[in-house]
């Protein structure tokens, strides 16, 4: 007797097992629906409705798992529901064309062409080869309590800044229905945690979350304000004491949103040494004392006649108020405008072209251009050495036995220090999302809607940080070609490659950064040459579809050139959200 009651305990499933298995189970099912019922509908020549009602189930059971396996195996679900551009590894090595569900979406909205048959034939193949990828991991990776509560979390945070923007289902629009899914599935993974805890108050919050958006399905007057508000973040909040209560403990991972963020809008949700060089590395009240007094010291450029606080001045948000500035000592201008530097440690990547991978990079690049300082950190760093004050903050900020000079690494990181120490979230939208409903008025809050729906900026400006941080990994910067023209009125594109000049491939030419629109009324004027000189030019130029849509030719455009038609009440609507997001008490 004894024996069997032993077995049978080692025969019963953890909860953790029966997760792994249902995953699995959806897998196969998602499989299934691809291999013997779309794939067999293609070939035989099935017509558009019923091609397009299937699609939308494909995508609907692609969403029922979606928090597993971006989760668990985000690389495979890039191909499988990631943005349809072509992909390059960092290294230029790689090249991955675009395929997967927004691939055929394409396909097959608004309208079917029976000539695009063999390519809905051919993504969909590919399709079966991720599956085969995911049903390989699931059925041979364990899953911890931990990972399932932890991709839970990233779940809701991508569905607020994801899933109800159109970002993967921009022709379909369907993002509240799938949106709905997504909690819906949630709610049957979290039961057995649910009760164990024994609340009921998060699977609550999740089904009546999941109701306001089926109630609720139309993309452009849904208000996501007050989804977010009411919702979205008392879901993700209650995920983190529902983790407290079970004494879960997590295994911490350097992200730049933290794991113990209860939403989006904390104070301290986002981690400004997640890009440090290193442990050693992380910012200090005395490192940013030294890179304060570095970033306007002109020692590291040629000649001392410029230093970094000469084109990031603190009273124009940390730009220069021009469209360019100025070659060193050269009236000829500079290839481009200069950027804000408030919030760029929130960014992985720096440079309108990305060519810099952290701030420390960053620095060392602008200090040893021949045409922004002409510098040399070798022989700054001889300079500072010799200066009695620089050298004993230097040896309290980077304290070591026996120091004998001052190491170039030190000074990038002083100076990336103090610009991590311009990270505020602290903007009356901020304050809106952590609860004052009087810190927006109602025309900013109608704005943000616009903003997170019908005018798209949300697609690539992503909330919370309004830059092109990819959420909720945040660990990729989104780059667009959107036909930025040489002056305000001309009909040619601006000759700079952006992207292009570092990584040689068609589809980056005129590339850039999506930039940060927080403190946009202080930054002006914007883009990467600099040609608009106010906010109005800037939406105008969206609204019109980009280059393309103003009669430029743009091949690889990869901003609609369709009218977002935003009337001027939506214009200033849009306008009104923006200044809200301006921080509180400039540095």
């Amino acid at each position: 007797m004894i024996y069997w009651f032993c077995s049978c305990e080692q025969a019963k499933e953890s909860r953790e097992q029966i997760i792994e298995r249902e995953v699995l189970s959806q897998v196969e099912h998602f499989t299934a629906l691809v291999e013997h019922q779309f794939i067999p509908a293609v070939q035989g020549a099935a017509n558009q409705d019923e091609l397009q009602k299937l699609f939308l189930e494909l995508r609907f059971n692609y969403k029922s798992m979606e928090w597993a396996v971006e989760y668990f195996t985000g690389s495979t679900s890039r191909f499988v529901n990631g943005p349809p551009v072509e992909e390059i590894s960092l290294t230029g090595l790689y090249v991955f064309q675009p395929e997967g569900l927004q691939v055929m979406e394409d396909l097959l909205f608004p309208t079917y062409d029976k000539q695009n048959r063999q390519a809905l034939l051919h993504y969909s193949q590919l399709l079966l080869e991720k599956c085969d990828a995911y049903r390989a991991y699931f059925a041979n990776i364990p899953i911890a309590d931990w990972q399932v509560l932890d991709a839970a979390k990233q779940e809701v945070f991508r569905i607020l800044t994801l899933g109800i923007t159109g970002f993967d289902n921009p022709l379909t629009l369907r993002s509240m229905e799938e949106s709905a899914i997504c909690l819906e599935r949630l709610n049957l993974v979290l039961k057995p945690y649910m009760e164990e805890a024994k609340t009921d108050s998060l699977r609550n919050l999740i089904s009546s979350g999941a109701q306001y958006l089926r109630k609720h399905p139309d993309f452009n007057s849904f208000d996501r304000a007050y989804f977010i508000r009411n919702y979205g973040n008392p879901m993700t909040a209650s995920l983190t004491d529902l983790a407290e209560k079970l004494s879960i403990r997590f295994i911490q991972y350097n992200r730049l949103l933290r794991q113990d963020a209860r939403t989006l809008f904390d104070k301290r949700a986002f981690d400004v040494n997640a890009y440090t060089p290193g442990v050693g590395y992380r910012v200090t009240e005395k490192r940013k004392e030294l890179g304060k007094k570095l970033f306007f010291d002109p020692v590291l450029s040629d000649g001392h006649g410029r230093s970094c606080a000469s084109c990031h001045q603190p009273d124009k948000a940390f730009t220069d108020g021009l469209v360019k500035n100025t070659i060193l000592d050269h009236p000829k201008p500079l290839l481009r405008n200069t950027p804000t530097l408030l919030n760029a440690a929130l960014q992985p990547m720096q440079f309108y072209d990305l060519r810099a991978l952290s701030l420390e990079d960053q620095v060392s690049d602008v200090v040893h251009n021949n045409d922004e300082m002409h510098g040399s950190l070798r022989k700054a760093a001889q300079i500072l050495w010799l200066d009695t004050t620089y050298r004993r903050s230097f040896t309290v900020a980077y304290p070591k036995k026996q120091r004998k000079s001052i190491d170039t690494l030190e000074i990038v990181n002083a100076i990336s220090s103090y610009i991590r120490g311009l990270s505020e979230l602290n903007s009356r939208f901020d304050q809106y999302m952590r609860g004052n409903t009087h810190a927006m008025q109602p025309q900013e809050i109608e704005g943000f809607n616009l903003f997170m729906g019908k005018a798209k900026c949300a697609t690539c400006h992503f909330m919370p940080l309004f830059n092109g941080a990819v959420p909720p990994k945040f660990y990729t910067m989104d780059a667009e070609v959107i036909g930025v023209p040489q002056t305000a009125d001309a009909k040619v594109i601006d000759p700079d490659l952006g992207r292009y000049k570092i990584m040689p491939f068609e589809s980056l030419r005129h590339a850039f950064k999506t930039v940060t629109v927080r403190n946009v009324s202080k930054t002006a004027p914007y883009m990467h040459n600099g040609i608009f000189k106010t906010l109005d030019e800037v939406i105008d130029f969206y609204n019109n579809g980009g280059g393309e849509g103003m009669g430029i030719t743009v091949a690889n455009q990869t901003l609609s050139p369709d009218s977002l038609h935003l009337t001027k009440e939506e214009i200033n609507q849009l306008k009104a959200f923006m200044n809200s997001l301006d921080n509180n008490g400039q540095r």
